[in-house]
Protein backbone atom coordinates (compact mmCIF):
# COMPACT_ATOMS: atom_id res chain seq x y z
CA UNK A 1 0.00 0.00 0.00
CA UNK A 2 2.73 2.56 0.67
CA UNK A 3 4.57 2.14 -2.86
CA UNK A 4 0.70 2.66 -4.38
CA UNK A 5 0.89 5.92 -2.12
CA UNK A 6 3.68 7.15 -3.23
CA UNK A 7 3.62 6.33 -6.73
CA UNK A 8 0.04 7.02 -7.48
CA UNK A 9 0.31 6.16 -11.22
CA UNK A 10 1.43 2.94 -11.02
CA UNK A 11 4.48 1.61 -12.28
CA UNK A 12 6.11 2.88 -15.41
CA UNK A 13 5.37 1.53 -18.81
CA UNK A 14 8.08 -0.46 -19.84
CA UNK A 15 9.04 1.05 -23.40
CA UNK A 16 8.95 -2.28 -26.28
CA UNK A 17 12.30 -2.81 -27.53
CA UNK A 18 14.03 -1.93 -30.55
CA UNK A 19 12.50 -4.17 -33.58
CA UNK A 20 16.79 -4.80 -35.04
CA UNK A 21 17.67 -3.63 -38.69
CA UNK A 22 17.86 -6.08 -41.26
CA UNK A 23 21.03 -7.08 -42.28
CA UNK A 24 20.34 -5.53 -46.00
CA UNK A 25 19.70 -2.28 -44.36
CA UNK A 26 22.67 -2.24 -41.90
CA UNK A 27 24.77 -2.74 -44.89
CA UNK A 28 23.11 -0.48 -47.25
CA UNK A 29 23.30 2.65 -44.77
CA UNK A 30 26.86 3.71 -45.27
CA UNK A 31 26.18 4.24 -48.90
CA UNK A 32 22.97 5.67 -48.61
CA UNK A 33 24.38 8.49 -46.68
CA UNK A 34 27.46 9.24 -49.10
CA UNK A 35 24.52 9.77 -52.07
CA UNK A 36 24.14 13.66 -51.24
CA UNK A 37 27.94 14.03 -51.22
CA UNK A 38 28.00 12.08 -54.53
CA UNK A 39 25.31 14.27 -56.13
CA UNK A 40 27.01 17.42 -54.96
CA UNK A 41 29.94 16.56 -56.59
CA UNK A 42 28.44 15.72 -59.86
CA UNK A 43 26.45 19.26 -59.59
CA UNK A 44 29.77 20.44 -59.61
CA UNK A 45 32.18 18.69 -61.40
CA UNK A 46 29.72 18.36 -64.11
CA UNK A 47 30.04 21.84 -65.50
CA UNK A 48 33.45 22.68 -64.44
CA UNK A 49 34.08 19.69 -66.88
CA UNK A 50 31.80 20.79 -69.82
CA UNK A 51 33.08 24.47 -69.60
CA UNK A 52 36.92 23.16 -69.47
CA UNK A 53 35.99 20.92 -72.41
CA UNK A 54 34.37 23.94 -74.60
CA UNK A 55 37.75 26.01 -73.29
CA UNK A 56 39.46 23.81 -76.07
CA UNK A 57 36.91 24.87 -78.88
CA UNK A 58 35.94 27.91 -81.15
CA UNK A 59 32.94 28.05 -79.84
CA UNK A 60 30.56 31.31 -80.87
CA UNK A 61 27.00 32.46 -80.96
CA UNK A 62 27.91 32.62 -84.98
CA UNK A 63 29.32 29.34 -84.84
CA UNK A 64 26.51 26.00 -84.89
CA UNK A 65 28.90 23.68 -85.43
CA UNK A 66 31.94 24.53 -83.62
CA UNK A 67 35.10 22.39 -83.53
CA UNK A 68 38.13 21.16 -81.81
CA UNK A 69 40.74 23.73 -81.76
CA UNK A 70 43.27 22.49 -78.79
CA UNK A 71 45.40 25.44 -77.18
CA UNK A 72 44.51 27.89 -80.08
CA UNK A 73 42.24 30.18 -77.43
CA UNK A 74 44.84 29.89 -74.65
CA UNK A 75 47.43 30.87 -77.20
CA UNK A 76 46.09 33.76 -78.31
CA UNK A 77 45.16 34.90 -74.38
CA UNK A 78 48.67 34.52 -73.62
CA UNK A 79 49.72 36.68 -76.53
CA UNK A 80 47.53 39.78 -75.93
CA UNK A 81 48.93 42.25 -73.95
CA UNK A 82 45.33 42.75 -72.29
CA UNK A 83 45.88 39.58 -70.39
CA UNK A 84 48.39 40.51 -68.09
CA UNK A 85 46.67 44.25 -67.58
CA UNK A 86 43.97 42.33 -66.46
CA UNK A 87 46.22 39.93 -64.58
CA UNK A 88 47.95 42.95 -63.04
CA UNK A 89 44.62 44.35 -61.94
CA UNK A 90 43.36 41.15 -60.75
CA UNK A 91 46.57 40.78 -58.07
CA UNK A 92 46.67 44.49 -57.12
CA UNK A 93 42.73 44.50 -56.11
CA UNK A 94 43.10 41.21 -54.36
CA UNK A 95 46.71 42.49 -52.20
CA UNK A 96 44.41 45.62 -51.64
CA UNK A 97 41.27 44.44 -50.68
CA UNK A 98 42.51 41.30 -48.26
CA UNK A 99 45.10 44.24 -46.37
CA UNK A 100 42.72 46.43 -45.89
CA UNK A 101 39.63 44.08 -44.61
CA UNK A 102 42.12 42.24 -42.43
CA UNK A 103 43.57 45.10 -41.04
CA UNK A 104 39.81 46.63 -40.54
CA UNK A 105 38.41 42.94 -39.09
CA UNK A 106 41.24 42.26 -36.78
CA UNK A 107 40.87 46.11 -34.97
CA UNK A 108 37.03 45.64 -34.92
CA UNK A 109 37.99 42.24 -33.44
CA UNK A 110 40.10 43.92 -30.89
CA UNK A 111 37.71 46.40 -30.10
CA UNK A 112 34.68 43.83 -29.66
CA UNK A 113 36.84 41.85 -27.52
CA UNK A 114 37.04 44.26 -25.00
CA UNK A 115 33.29 42.89 -23.57
CA UNK A 116 31.46 46.54 -23.70
CA UNK A 117 27.81 46.27 -22.88
CA UNK A 118 27.14 47.24 -26.18
CA UNK A 119 29.39 44.49 -28.03
CA UNK A 120 26.62 42.59 -28.20
CA UNK A 121 24.62 45.16 -30.43
CA UNK A 122 27.89 46.32 -32.50
CA UNK A 123 27.89 42.22 -33.12
CA UNK A 124 24.68 41.73 -35.07
CA UNK A 125 24.93 45.28 -36.61
CA UNK A 126 28.13 43.78 -38.05
CA UNK A 127 26.33 40.98 -39.62
CA UNK A 128 24.26 43.25 -41.34
CA UNK A 129 26.44 43.67 -44.42
CA UNK A 130 27.17 39.85 -45.37
CA UNK A 131 23.17 39.74 -45.17
CA UNK A 132 22.84 42.18 -48.65
CA UNK A 133 24.28 40.58 -51.99
CA UNK A 134 26.95 42.20 -52.81
CA UNK A 135 25.65 43.87 -56.63
CA UNK A 136 22.47 45.32 -54.54
CA UNK A 137 25.52 46.84 -51.65
CA UNK A 138 27.46 48.08 -54.95
CA UNK A 139 24.55 49.76 -56.60
CA UNK A 140 23.59 51.25 -52.94
CA UNK A 141 27.37 52.74 -52.67
CA UNK A 142 26.77 53.83 -56.37
CA UNK A 143 23.43 55.90 -55.83
CA UNK A 144 25.78 57.03 -52.60
CA UNK A 145 28.64 58.03 -54.73
CA UNK A 146 26.61 60.15 -57.48
CA UNK A 147 28.39 63.55 -57.86
CA UNK A 148 25.17 65.33 -57.45
CA UNK A 149 22.30 63.63 -56.01
CA UNK A 150 24.77 61.16 -53.85
CA UNK A 151 24.90 61.93 -50.21
CA UNK A 152 28.28 61.29 -49.74
CA UNK A 153 28.35 64.53 -52.15
CA UNK A 154 26.29 66.48 -49.13
CA UNK A 155 28.33 65.38 -46.17
CA UNK A 156 31.63 66.11 -47.83
CA UNK A 157 30.23 69.01 -48.98
CA UNK A 158 31.72 70.99 -45.47
CA UNK A 159 35.36 69.84 -46.25
CA UNK A 160 35.38 70.59 -50.19
CA UNK A 161 34.91 67.30 -51.58
CA UNK A 162 31.39 67.93 -52.34
CA UNK A 163 30.62 66.51 -56.22
CA UNK A 164 33.57 64.34 -56.77
CA UNK A 165 33.05 62.09 -59.15
CA UNK A 166 34.69 58.97 -57.48
CA UNK A 167 34.70 56.49 -60.51
CA UNK A 168 35.90 59.17 -63.24
CA UNK A 169 39.93 58.34 -62.73
CA UNK A 170 41.93 55.10 -62.54
CA UNK A 171 42.94 56.14 -59.09
CA UNK A 172 39.41 56.83 -57.73
CA UNK A 173 37.37 53.98 -59.34
CA UNK A 174 40.11 51.41 -57.78
CA UNK A 175 39.48 53.03 -54.26
CA UNK A 176 35.91 52.47 -54.22
CA UNK A 177 36.04 49.05 -55.26
CA UNK A 178 38.54 48.58 -52.74
CA UNK A 179 36.25 50.33 -50.42
CA UNK A 180 32.93 48.97 -51.35
CA UNK A 181 34.25 45.15 -51.04
CA UNK A 182 35.36 46.21 -47.57
CA UNK A 183 32.67 47.48 -46.58
CA UNK A 184 31.02 44.03 -47.28
CA UNK A 185 33.55 41.84 -46.38
CA UNK A 186 35.42 42.83 -43.41
CA UNK A 187 32.61 42.09 -41.07
CA UNK A 188 33.50 38.54 -42.39
CA UNK A 189 36.53 39.04 -41.29
CA UNK A 190 36.28 40.44 -37.83
CA UNK A 191 33.87 37.91 -36.72
CA UNK A 192 36.55 34.91 -37.40
CA UNK A 193 39.03 37.17 -36.02
CA UNK A 194 36.50 37.91 -32.76
CA UNK A 195 35.93 33.83 -32.63
CA UNK A 196 40.05 32.97 -32.44
CA UNK A 197 39.87 35.53 -29.76
CA UNK A 198 37.38 34.08 -27.80
CA UNK A 199 39.06 31.01 -28.45
CA UNK A 200 42.26 31.35 -26.93
CA UNK A 201 43.63 30.25 -23.03
CA UNK A 202 43.03 33.17 -20.33
CA UNK A 203 46.26 31.83 -18.14
CA UNK A 204 49.11 33.48 -20.22
CA UNK A 205 46.72 36.65 -20.46
CA UNK A 206 46.46 36.51 -16.51
CA UNK A 207 49.79 36.41 -16.48
CA UNK A 208 51.27 39.29 -18.53
CA UNK A 209 48.62 41.79 -16.59
CA UNK A 210 50.30 40.51 -12.82
CA UNK A 211 53.46 41.15 -14.60
CA UNK A 212 52.36 44.73 -15.77
CA UNK A 213 52.62 44.32 -19.25
CA UNK A 214 51.34 46.35 -21.42
CA UNK A 215 48.67 46.43 -24.39
CA UNK A 216 51.12 46.71 -26.88
CA UNK A 217 53.80 44.12 -25.83
CA UNK A 218 50.66 41.60 -25.02
CA UNK A 219 49.60 41.66 -28.70
CA UNK A 220 53.02 41.28 -29.99
CA UNK A 221 54.12 38.95 -27.71
CA UNK A 222 51.09 36.82 -26.87
CA UNK A 223 48.06 37.86 -28.63
CA UNK A 224 49.51 38.06 -32.37
CA UNK A 225 51.47 34.85 -32.31
CA UNK A 226 48.43 32.52 -30.90
CA UNK A 227 45.72 34.50 -33.07
CA UNK A 228 48.12 33.72 -36.17
CA UNK A 229 45.79 31.28 -38.08
CA UNK A 230 42.87 32.07 -37.55
CA UNK A 231 43.86 35.38 -39.14
CA UNK A 232 45.51 33.34 -42.01
CA UNK A 233 42.10 31.54 -42.82
CA UNK A 234 40.61 34.81 -42.91
CA UNK A 235 43.15 36.16 -45.26
CA UNK A 236 43.12 32.69 -47.61
CA UNK A 237 39.08 32.61 -47.63
CA UNK A 238 39.56 36.75 -48.51
CA UNK A 239 41.86 36.35 -50.94
CA UNK A 240 40.28 33.77 -52.69
CA UNK A 241 37.54 35.46 -53.29
CA UNK A 242 38.87 38.60 -54.10
CA UNK A 243 40.82 36.94 -57.16
CA UNK A 244 37.17 36.13 -58.59
CA UNK A 245 35.65 39.15 -58.03
CA UNK A 246 33.33 40.44 -60.27
CA UNK A 247 29.72 42.11 -58.68
CA UNK A 248 31.31 44.57 -57.14
CA UNK A 249 33.74 45.90 -59.91
CA UNK A 250 30.73 45.47 -62.97
CA UNK A 251 28.49 46.83 -60.68
CA UNK A 252 30.36 49.95 -59.84
CA UNK A 253 32.58 50.93 -63.13
CA UNK A 254 31.55 47.66 -65.77
CA UNK A 255 35.39 47.74 -65.61
CA UNK A 256 36.27 51.11 -66.29
CA UNK A 257 37.20 53.61 -66.65
CA UNK A 258 38.26 52.63 -69.82
CA UNK A 259 39.80 49.34 -69.33
CA UNK A 260 41.73 50.24 -65.93
CA UNK A 261 39.50 47.71 -63.70
CA UNK A 262 38.86 44.90 -66.19
CA UNK A 263 39.79 42.00 -63.79
CA UNK A 264 39.67 38.37 -65.31
CA UNK A 265 36.66 37.69 -64.27
CA UNK A 266 35.23 40.72 -66.23
CA UNK A 267 37.26 40.43 -69.60
CA UNK A 268 35.85 36.43 -69.17
CA UNK A 269 32.31 37.93 -68.69
CA UNK A 270 32.57 40.13 -71.74
CA UNK A 271 34.41 37.86 -73.75
CA UNK A 272 31.74 35.10 -72.85
CA UNK A 273 28.59 36.78 -72.73
CA UNK A 274 29.19 40.47 -74.70
CA UNK A 275 31.48 39.12 -77.34
CA UNK A 276 29.58 36.12 -77.81
CA UNK A 277 33.09 34.26 -77.81
CA UNK A 278 32.17 31.03 -75.64
CA UNK A 279 34.78 29.42 -75.93
CA UNK A 280 37.26 32.54 -75.06
CA UNK A 281 35.60 33.33 -72.23
CA UNK A 282 35.88 29.81 -70.84
CA UNK A 283 39.29 29.81 -71.64
CA UNK A 284 39.77 32.87 -69.10
CA UNK A 285 37.88 31.56 -66.47
CA UNK A 286 39.91 28.18 -66.85
CA UNK A 287 43.03 30.15 -66.46
CA UNK A 288 41.72 32.43 -63.43
CA UNK A 289 40.75 28.62 -61.86
CA UNK A 290 44.17 27.62 -62.23
CA UNK A 291 45.61 31.21 -60.53
CA UNK A 292 43.36 31.07 -57.79
CA UNK A 293 44.47 27.01 -57.18
CA UNK A 294 48.12 27.56 -57.12
CA UNK A 295 47.59 30.74 -55.07
CA UNK A 296 45.01 28.60 -52.18
CA UNK A 297 47.10 25.98 -52.14
CA UNK A 298 50.32 28.00 -51.12
CA UNK A 299 48.70 29.70 -48.90
CA UNK A 300 46.99 26.75 -47.50
CA UNK A 301 50.66 25.15 -47.08
CA UNK A 302 51.73 28.58 -45.17
CA UNK A 303 48.84 27.85 -42.80
CA UNK A 304 49.81 23.80 -42.38
CA UNK A 305 53.28 25.08 -41.37
CA UNK A 306 51.76 27.91 -39.06
CA UNK A 307 49.69 25.57 -36.56
CA UNK A 308 52.79 23.43 -36.71
CA UNK A 309 54.75 25.59 -34.91
CA UNK A 310 51.53 26.61 -33.00
CA UNK A 311 51.19 22.94 -31.95
CA UNK A 312 55.17 22.72 -31.19
CA UNK A 313 55.77 20.42 -33.93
Amino acid sequence: MSSIASNPTGPAPQRPAATPLPAWRRSARPYLLTVPAIVLTIGILYPFVLGAFYAFQNRKATRPDPEWVGLENFRRILENDSFYSSALVTLQFAVAATVVETLLGLGVALLLARGTRTGGVLERLLIMPLMIAPILATIIWKLMMAPSVGILSYMLTPIGLGGHAWTDTPLDAFVSVVMIDAWIYTPFVALLVLAGLRSLPRAPFEAAAVEGAGFWYTFRCLTLPMLWPYILVAVIFRFMDSLKVFDVIYGLTQGGPGDSLLTLQVRAYQEAITFSNYSRGLAYMLILWLVVYIATKGMVSVLARALARAAGV
